[in-house]
């Protein structure tokens, strides 16, 4: 694996959260990486055209409430920023699959920390603003990561794998 992680200068600077709000996301993280790891490997050696539900990481998402589907989407998320290459699929499928799910509930600080991850990130890990760009969405705009300006721009699906 390579990690792609503090390559590219983002030239958007975001505030660093508060260290309190970052230990609890790590905690949250920790909670969900094990079954995380498992599904994940278990998915990588499995059918890739199978319908989501039927995966492992299908599962584990159906078998989180709310918080933990964040903490898991958080902890993907944190994962394939550091580690992106071509064995990511499964995590990358993941991530996606998360950023579809509408009302999760995500907070201000949860998004500003994933949009720090991703402007610190090199621009080949494809789908590095997925998640953030969705939970943003869920986010009232006074509250908006991007004040003033728009959204980065992610690759469209034609030119990812």
């Amino acid at each position: 694996m390579v990690s792609v992680a503090g390559r590219a200068a983002s030239g958007h600077e975001h505030p660093a959260p508060d260290p309190t709000v970052v230990e609890g996301f790590y905690r949250r993280m920790r909670a969900v990486a094990p079954a995380a790891v498992g599904a994940i490997e278990r998915d990588r050696a499995d059918d890739p055209g199978r319908a989501f539900g039927d995966t492992a990481c299908g599962r584990l998402v159906g078998s989180l409430e709310p918080d933990g589907v964040r903490a898991l989407g958080m902890w993907v998320h944190h994962w394939c920023m550091r580690f992106y290459d071509d064995d990511t699929r499964a995590a990358r499928r993941l991530l996606r699959e998360i950023a579809a799910r509408p009302t999760l509930g995500w907070t201000a600080d949860e998004v500003h920390w994933m949009l720090r991850e991703s402007y610190a990130a090199s621009p080949v890990a494809a789908d590095r603003f997925s998640l953030p760009l969705a939970a943003a969405g869920e986010l009232a705009p006074r509250v908006s990561p991007w004040a003033g300006g728009g959204p980065p721009r992610q690759p469209a699906p034609a030119e990812r794998d």
